[in-house]
Formats: structure tokens, sequence, C-alpha cells
């Protein structure tokens, strides 16, 4: 007899129980819609009826994880854990590749009667309409249908400032890194407030057009890296298509419209315990102001904010061979702009840890506000030159 239920018939859910006894259960993660992607989940534990599960330890075992699409994700990775939906902290969790296929055990002991998890804090739905909605009644800012998405969703775009730079700012790519828009949270609440004095600099040097969420689609089905027809939004930047990409083709032709000179594409990493940059050093038609332009960001974020290093990251791709479907390489190579790939991890930034909540929302939104004061002072900065 099992004393839980388990459900993920909700925004951006992703679960499927395979056999539950007591407080103990045996998980699935479900695949991307035609994909096989699969790794980020979220679901609710509740008593079942005439139960109790407060105080008591549930026990919740993910299994097959050794096909997920980053297995080596998994080792030194905490769930995370909420019973408010608010604040979401970290569970204990252990990894077993040799178990059922690969077995994530999750260990929670609940105050009350329903507790919630998932592969990072959630950013919802519903959250987001609110964040565009309370932007977009603001007198300067100016906000943009840009497009509607293979289920009918809206793409939306807010665009702040009025310099003469054109500054792209885009997160959610891949909907179940989740972090990436809670770093827009961040980073919207220093461009739209009139008493920022950073956002006031910004404003004047900048034209931001920010796309809060690329993927609402796959956001809201409960995706790892995928929209509605199974694709990798960012592997379609080099030719998309309004059957497969329609988010990617509308955000490509305002980006032609407006030009861009400096852009950030807002991601996670599964693996790497650290927030790092990736840039576009393998274009066709790299320039030495261009790389010079990327190296300084960096080098200034680094030194801004013990919440980003440059020692950890990908490797760098040969030149001339970057690939021009993703979105960083695609801006530089046609734009001639300074562009760069945000990544956040999962697990956490070791260099500077946090046992309670490991890499968070709240860290998420802080780093959004650090990366627009960087971006200040390498303006002020090429102005001096």
């Amino acid at each position: 007899m099992t004393s839980i239920q388990i459900s993920s018939a909700f925004d951006s859910g992703n679960i499927e129980v395979l056999s539950a006894e007591g407080t103990t259960a045996r998980l699935a993660i479900r695949r991307d819609h035609e994909s096989d992607f699969f790794q980020w989940f979220h679901f609710r534990v509740s008593a079942a009826p005439g139960q109790s599960i407060a105080g008591q330890e549930l026990t919740l075992k993910i299994t097959g994880l050794n096909g997920s699409a980053y297995p080596m994700g998994w080792p030194g990775y905490r769930a995370c854990a909420s019973e408010d939906r608010q604040f979401w902290g970290r569970t204990d969790t252990t990894w077993d590749g040799g178990k059922d296929g690969g077995t994530l055990t999750i260990r929670h002991t609940p105050e009350g009667e329903l507790a919630w998890f998932a592969y990072f804090a959630p950013y919802s739905m519903e959250r987001h309409h609110d964040l565009v909605s309370s932007l977009a009644g603001l007198e300067d800012v100016e906000y943009r249908l840009l497009g509607t998405t293979l289920d009918g969703r809206p793409l939306d775009c807010l665009s702040i400032g009025d310099g003469e730079a054109q500054v792209w700012l885009y997160a959610r790519q891949h909907p179940g890194e989740s972090m990436a828009e809670w770093w827009m949270e961040g980073a919207l609440e220093v461009l739209a407030d009139p008493a920022d004095s950073v956002g006031r600099e910004l404003r004047k040097r900048c034209t931001f057009h920010v796309v809060p969420n690329l993927n609402p689609d796959g956001s809201a089905r409960g995706h790892l890296r995928t929209n509605a027809a199974g694709v990798n939004l960012n592997r379609e930047w080099a030719a998309p298509s309004a059957e497969k990409s329609p988010e990617v083709l509308a955000i490509l032709a305002a980006m032609d419209e407006t030009g861009v000179d400096f852009a950030m594409d807002i991601h996670g990493d599964e693996a790497i315990p650290a927030v790092f940059m990736a840039g576009f050093e393998g274009i066709p038609s790299l320039t030495a102001e261009q790389k010079q332009g990327y190296d300084r960001y960096t080098a200034i974020l680094d030194r801004r904010t013990p919440d980003f290093q440059t020692k950890l990251g990908y490797g760098l791709s040969q030149p001339g061979k970057g690939n021009l479907s993703m979105s960083t390489n695609q801006l530089a190579e046609r734009f001639g702009a300074v562009s760069m790939t945000l990544e956040m991890p999962f697990k956490d930034h070791d260099d500077a840890a946090d046992p309670r909540q490991g890499w968070s929302p709240e860290r998420s939104a802080q780093l959004g506000k650090d990366c627009m004061g960087a971006l200040l002072e390498w303006f002020v900065e090429r102005e001096k030159k």
C-alpha cells in the first residue's frame, strides 16, 4: 500500500511513476516530445487519502538516467525541494550509475503533507506573464510581440532605452534551464528601474531588446532542450524555419531590423559546477576587436563578482570551425557583434558554494544585476579608447 500520490500534471511538470510502496517510489523522466532528450524533472508528492507524510522520509528513485541527455550531470548533483514553492533548497541526493540503468535517489522529510521537487527551481509561465505585464506597463518600456510558437504561445520582447548600441538579451532556448529566466528578472530590475543608476546610464548608451523566454512551448511542456517539434533551437540559427523553429525565425528577423552590437544568450549547464562564459572564437570572420571585446567583458565580470570564473568552461573552437547554427556564433558572424553564452550550474558554483541552496534563483537574479553592472563598465571603458 502506498502512502503517497505523485503528480506532474501542471506547468513544466515531468515525471512518470513506475511503482510506489509506502513512502518509496520508483520513477522515470519523460523524454522531450519527438526527441530523445530527457533530464528535467518537476513533480509534487502529497499524502494519499487517509494517509500522512508529515515527518516521514520520502525515498524517490529516478531510474534509467544513464540514457539521459547529460549523465555526467548526476554525480555531485542535489535535487531542489520546496514545501511552499517560494523557497527552493537542496535535499539529500545520491547517485548510483550501476543501479537500475542509473538511479538518482532523493530523500526528503517534509514538515507538512505536500512537497515539490525539481531539477532546478521552476520559472512558471504564469510568473513569466506577470514579469512581462509588470514591465510592459512602464512608461519607458516598449512591448513587442515577435511572433507565435507552434503551440500558439506569444514570443514576448521588451525594449528599453534609446541609446545607439543595440543590445539583445535572450534566455531559455533550452526550456529546462530555468535559472536563465531568474537571471532575466535581475537584469530587468536594473534596466527598467528609473532610480537605478546603472540602468539609467545603460539606457543612455544602449537600446535593449530583451526576450525572457525564447521557448515557452518547451517550458510549459516540461522539456529539457527542445520546442514543441522536438527541435533544439540553439542549432537552428543558420537556417530557421516556420515549420520547425518559428521562435528563432522571429527573433532573428527582429535582430536583422535593429542590428546587434552586443548579445548575451543565457543558459544552464548540467555538469560543470561553476558559472562561466562561452564565446565565438571559431567564426570565419573573427576580428581582433571582437575577441578583445569579449575578453574584456569576461575579465570585468570576473573581477566584479565571486559568482563568476574563467578557469572552467567549454573547450575552444578551432579557427574557422565555429558552429554557425548556434546563436552566439551566428550573431558574431552575421553582425560583427560581441556575443556570448552565459552558463550557470544546475549544481553549485563551487568557488562560492552554498550548502543550503546550491546555485539558486536568488543568485541567478543577482548575477543578472552583476552582468548589467559589468556591461556599463564595458561601455564606459570603450568610450575612453
